[in-house]
């Protein structure tokens, strides 16, 4: 409680006049006549019972009623926290892989504790962290034990920050939030993880934003890997084309330098190049042949140097060295063209990857689809049905199977596997060849990181007779000009159909005479053995696809996932369950797929976070909303805590008014009995 004028509480020196004239009062004698006085005797009348306070209520009424006058002048208030009216405090602590670099982290989480440890005892509190996806750790509480407890728990990880994701995730926040927000955001304040639309950095009105930056504005030098390009799996080591690593070393912030790259494997040296990296630029490294043993190998490259973030020098990558794989190709005895382009083909963009084992739809009857990587039924309309038996198991147990439509198609009613009817067919050669009109390029099969104007090189196919597939539960990766899918993808169980509803001969089509048919057999041919998802490189947060159903066969199966740590981070009911896994951490993680396949994968964080630079002071106003710098945390917790004032001079006041009724009153009586002795 405190006086917003104190001075004027030198008027309780007034609460004496009251007293005193209490005092004051005169005794008055009355005359009795009496006949004689001889027999009275002289004597000393006191005037001490006379001085005596008399009317004590009416003397405690008007006490009363200067004293609240005096304080209702010297204004009294009450001193409540600021936080009563209603502001959640929300502090957010990056915990991104930049916060590796020095003493960031630490720092960072010393100051959100000494935030927390200020902050007034009432006022509600939540915690998130910026490690990659922003993650409520509490809910709004008024524990300081649990926030504290929590806060302390928080380690740095391997996640990119995103200030986008931060943004999205306090807009969701205050539509469950009535009340005003003081958000503290605690960081190094990376310019990468700006978003590209500053418009996703907009808070809602009722969030205030302060920004507490762990370094200064300038940045400090770092080197990094920041890719590799190098083949997931190999089959010759000495294939001069594919055993071959290539890496690109970047500087950000940097003079000019000479640095270091070695390339290990399962922990071993194999071989170390120089390379002169330029300031603030880029300088590719080249390793081949490469000498690896079969099966997994866990390779390495990084720079030999001591920068601000040693943490980020390597880069993780997984290599699997095998025999070449069996492919089953499946044809009728008049069908030689096809296996002849697909052959060509394959061989001109695998190295000697796959090894084509053709062979007629007659004699399939005790073939096992299991040895081999997958299975392709070229124009076959009918197959034994022990083997069309065995291939549907083998599908939903894991396997894949392409299926070219042709010539024969059209004297059928059905396709192998693929179950639904088939209405007629179009033939394009009277009314002129059909053209590619739709591609899909973020299937596997035809993935296109920058497509040509040309669709990918798909424009000028032309497609003289193709099959009208229903494409009822199935994925439409490609249509022909007018509306036909061409390419389309079912799954069965663990494992997938793919459909070409078209011919892999010159007859059908002219595809196998344009150079898209390599990239298409290729990679049609790496998505479907599965090889691709088993080896190689990954970021941090990316997901993982450990079984692709959970029908009746799926649940039979289990997955199991180790982490770099050795820890088997799913329990026994998820490796049953789980479809999806995402990959937290850095380092190599080792996988058990449902459909039986193993695979090693190092996971590496994203090359965003090595780039140190923080954003300028200006865009940090910008984002802010304000002219003037967000203040330092050392002023925010040497201020204390924020209090309200409460003013009481309308209660004393009221006080002043009755006590003023009750005297008034009081008195009236008191002087009515006075008339009445009189």
């Amino acid at each position: 409680m405190g006086f917003l004028a104190p001075w004027f509480l030198a008027g309780l020196a007034a609460l004496g006049v009251p007293v005193f004239v209490h005092l004051l009062r005169k005794h008055v004698t009355i005359p009795r006549p009496v006949s004689s006085l001889m027999f009275f005797e002289r004597g000393i009348q006191s005037s001490t019972r006379h001085k005596r306070l008399k009317y004590l209520l009416l003397l405690t009424f008007r006490l009363a009623l200067l004293l609240f006058v005096v304080l209702a002048f010297a204004d009294p208030f009450l001193r409540r926290p600021a936080n009563l009216t209603g502001h959640l405090l929300v502090i957010v602590l990056d915990n991104s892989y930049s916060m590796r670099t020095g003493t960031r982290f630490l720092e960072a989480r010393q100051q959100a504790l000494n935030l927390l440890a200020a902050k007034p005892r009432a006022q509600r509190a939540q915690i998130l962290s910026l490690g990659g996806p922003p993650q409520l750790l509490t809910q709004p509480t008024l524990d300081p034990d649990l926030l504290r407890s929590t806060l302390e728990s928080i380690q740095v990880g391997d996640g990119h920050s995103s200030f986008g994701d931060l943004g999205r995730a306090v807009r969701a926040l205050s539509e469950t939030s009535r009340e005003p927000i003081d958000l503290h955001l605690f960081s190094d304040m990376q310019r990468t993880a700006m978003p590209g639309n500053f418009a996703d950095l907009v808070f809602p009105p009722n969030v205030k934003l302060t920004l507490h930056q762990t370094v200064k504005a300038t940045s400090a030098p770092n080197w990094t890997i920041e890719n590799v390009n190098a083949p997931t799996e190999l089959t010759d080591p000495k294939d001069i084309a594919r055993s071959r690593v290539q890496s690109t070393v970047v500087g950000f912030g940097t003079s000019e330098a000479e640095k270091n790259v070695s390339l290990a494997v399962n922990g071993k040296v194999i071989a170390t190049r120089k390379v002169t990296v330029p300031a603030n630029g880029r300088a590719t490294v080249e390793f081949a042949p490469l000498d690896l043993a079969y099966g997994f190998n866990r390779c390495e490259v990084r720079i030999e140097n001591d920068d601000s973030f040693p943490a980020d020098n390597g880069s993780l990558f997984a290599v699997r060295r095998l025999d070449p794989q069996r492919i089953l190709f499946v044809h009728t005895a008049t069908d030689e063209r096809s296996m002849l382009y697909f052959g060509s083909a394959l061989n001109a963009a695998s190295h000697g990857a796959f090894v084509l084992q053709s062979m007629a739809a007659e004699q399939t009857s005790g073939v096992d689809p299991s040895k081999f990587a997958f299975t392709v039924l070229s124009d076959t309309t009918s197959l034994p049905s022990i083997f069309e038996h065995t291939l549907e198991q083998y599908i939903s147990k894991g396997g894949n199977v392409l299926i070219a439509t042709g010539l024969n198609s059209g004297r059928s009613t059905r396709i192998p596997l693929w179950k639904e009817g088939l209405p007629k067919p179009y033939n394009f050669v009277s009314s002129g060849a059909a053209s590619v009109g739709q591609v899909d390029f973020t299937y596997p099969a035809l993935e296109q990181a920058s497509p040509a104007r040309d669709n990918g090189g798909w424009a000028g196919t032309k497609i003289y007779y193709a099959t009208a597939v229903d494409p009822s539960h199935a994925r439409v990766a490609a249509r022909l000009s007018n509306g036909t899918p061409l390419l389309l993808e079912r799954q069965i169980g663990e494992g997938h159909v793919l459909l070409f509803a078209s011919g892999f001969d010159n007859i059908t089509n002219d595809l196998p005479l344009h150079p898209i048919f390599v990239a298409f057999i290729d990679k049609t041919s790496r998505y479907l053995a599965g090889t691709e998802q088993q080896s190689g490189a990954r970021v941090v947060d990316s997901f993982v696809q450990l079984r692709h159903s959970l029908d009746a066969s799926g649940k039979t199966t289990t997955s199991e996932v180790i982490d770099p740590q050795g820890h088997r981070p799913l329990s026994l009911n998820e490796t049953r369950t789980v479809q999806v896994f995402r990959l937290a951490q850095t380092g190599f993680y080792q996988i058990h797929f449902a459909d039986g396949h193993e695979g090693v994968l190092g996971v590496n964080p994203d090359r965003r976070e090595s780039d140190l630079e923080p954003i300028s002071a200006e865009l940090q106003t910008l984002w802010t909303g304000s002219n003037i710098a967000s203040p330092e945390p050392e002023k925010i917790i040497a201020a204390g805590e924020k209090y309200q004032r409460i003013s009481l001079w309308w209660y004393v006041m009221l006080l002043a008014l009755v006590v003023a009724i009750a005297e008034i009153v009081l008195s009236s009586r008191y002087l009515g009995t006075q008339r009445e002795e009189l």
